[in-house]
């Protein structure tokens, strides 16, 4: 038996084998920013900064958007691979922190302190739900994003949002997780508020199977320049994940119209990237 090769592929089935091939090479090379990368204290020892960079190269990332605690992981990685990693400020000084720092008013020192000394595309990742967006210490951090113009970055239920919000009606905020709400919530959020966007780390019920589950197709094309990609390395394991991520990624993205694909993949968190990075020395 003669070897199949494509001058032997009738017309349909050579129209589907070429279609099968760009489309492989579409989810292999497309570029991703992953919004949601922490690389905390207990991280360090496990994965220096060099082998850090390495996998975010491996998992073929255009930018990292990162947050630490404490920020020095930030500026390690910052240091290695500058025009590779987006800084963003956290408000933690270790782990633990999560349900503390919103009342530690050390920590309005503490960010008025790193953002004097050097650049980031916003605060966060934090962690505030409901009321508690009210209190002194989360009214200085809005307070302080409005005055360097960048954006946040907020582990919050909806309600959380709806008060940051209701403090700066310009605020740009990156919704973490989008809420971790169900489509109908995060469509009527984004409705409500043009300036939240969202990302999808640690989601996965949007897509199985390199294809979108329908609610939230109808989700991304009625808000095709609010969503973005994320991963979110919480501990030093989740490090193990970043490359599987983006190709699982890659995988649905590849299923989506091609501005749609490209706007999710890289361009959105492109522009808040560049829209808060503006005259700024980075």
């Amino acid at each position: 038996m003669k070897p199949l090769t494509l001058s032997r592929l009738s017309t349909p089935l050579l129209s589907f084998f070429l279609l099968m091939q760009t489309q492989s090479l579409i989810a292999e090379s497309l570029p991703i920013i992953d919004t949601h990368i922490h690389y905390s204290h207990d991280t360090w020892d496990m994965l220096p900064p060099e082998k850090a960079v390495q996998v975010l190269k491996d998992a073929g990332l255009k930018k990292a958007f990162v947050s630490s605690s404490s920020d020095k992981g930030t500026q390690l990685l910052y240091q290695a691979a500058p025009d590779l990693i987006v800084p963003v400020l956290r408000p933690y000084r270790k782990r633990g922190e999560l349900s503390t720092w919103f009342k530690d008013e050390t920590v309005i020192d503490l960010l008025e302190q790193k953002l004097a000394q050097n650049t980031y595309a916003g605060i966060g990742e934090f962690h505030i739900f409901g009321d508690d967006a009210n209190l002194p210490v989360m009214r200085a951090l809005v307070r302080l994003a409005a005055q360097y113009k960048i954006f946040l970055h907020a582990h919050s239920d909806a309600e959380a949002v709806r008060n940051l919000f209701a403090q700066d009606p310009n605020a740009r905020i990156l919704w973490a997780h989008s809420g971790f709400e169900r489509p109908e919530v995060i469509d009527e959020m984004l409705a409500s508020y043009p300036n939240l966007s969202t990302d999808l780390a640690f989601r996965y019920e949007h897509a199985s199977n390199g294809t979108v589950e329908q609610d939230w197709l109808n989700l991304f094309n009625k808000y095709p320049l609010r969503f973005m990609i994320g991963t979110d390395t919480y501990a030093p394991e989740r490090w193990y994940y970043v490359i599987d991520h983006a190709d699982w990624s890659r995988d649905w993205l590849n299923s989506l119209p091609e501005t749609l694909r490209t706007n999710i993949a890289y361009k959105n968190a492109h522009a808040l990237a560049s829209w808060a990075l503006k005259n700024k020395d980075y």
